[in-house]
């Protein structure tokens, strides 16, 4: 898996910051040559390798023959940061067997490393083990989040992003969900969360964060479900208290107003 998934990053290095063709696919979800090649390149590795394998991919769907083994692949997760000269994006694929996930890989072409873990035999990034953070506190903690690429005016995640930056250390959107979870587990962030997320998006870095001794599950807490399209990652530690949070956002108790930026004006002329 690996060998394969450096193979797709090298493509897409190939292309990167260079004069890429950019096509739309919906309203604002771009997607590149870069994009579409790598996926046939990891089709074909995977088809090569293992014939009788099912592989559901983000550009090319899935073709179900009832396989016991299913890939999930994302040939590039962080495709507008791609597309904009951006260094964030990987390639993901993750391993199920009878519906459980059995071994995922993310590989970051950019910076070389190469997230990896196998369901039992914990997780690695460039071979060497790692391990979620040991931060106790939400107040203390680094936290990640992602929005969508399309119809963003139908997803409530900013009220969540301002209730939860003010709760923690801070909040980033770095534009890969993948990596986020990555970072989750080897301890860059200490939680990540995002709304409708696709199972291409998560399958190896769920698997991921949990061999690296994190928790994932959904919002309302109950077992992580790769169709659920609710993503809340942690190192465990810091879990009930953000479970807390959005249960209270959901409800809409204890919810600080964005500041008005009239005022905010009205100061600097003074």
């Amino acid at each position: 898996m690996s060998a394969i998934a450096r193979e797709a990053g090298a493509l897409l290095m190939e292309y990167f910051d260079q004069n890429i063709k950019i096509e739309y696919k919906g309203e604002a979800d771009l997607v590149t040559a870069a994009d579409r090649k790598s996926e046939t390149l990891i089709r074909d590795r995977i088809r090569a390798k293992w014939p009788g394998h099912d592989v559901l991919g983000e550009e090319e769907g899935l073709h179900d023959t009832g396989s016991a083994y299913r890939w999930y692949v994302d040939p590039l997760d962080g495709t507008t940061n791609f597309a904009h000269g951006f260094p964030v994006f990987c390639v993901s694929m993750a391993l199920q067997h009878n519906n459980e996930t059995i071994a995922g890989v993310c590989y970051d072409p950019t910076r070389n490393e190469m997230f990896a873990a196998e369901l039992g035999k914990g997780a690695y990034l460039n071979e060497r083990p790692i391990h979620v953070s040991k931060t106790v506190g939400l107040a203390e903690s680094l936290v990640a989040t992602g929005f969508p690429s399309h119809k963003r005016h139908k997803n409530p995640n900013i009220h969540f992003y301002h209730q939860i930056t003010l709760r923690t250390h801070g909040v980033r959107r770095a534009g890969s969900a993948a990596l986020d979870l990555c970072y989750v587990g080897c301890g860059r962030l200490d939680g990540f969360w995002e709304f409708n997320l696709n199972p291409w998006d998560t399958a190896a870095g769920v698997l991921i964060v949990q061999e690296a001794g994190g928790q994932v599950m959904d919002f309302q807490g109950g077992p992580f479900q790769l169709n659920s399209r609710e993503t809340l990652a942690s190192n465990g530690l810091i879990h009930g208290a953000l479970q807390h949070e959005f249960q209270e956002i959901f409800a809409g108790r204890g919810l600080d107003p964005l500041p008005d930026p009239r005022e905010y004006a009205a100061k600097i002329k003074v």
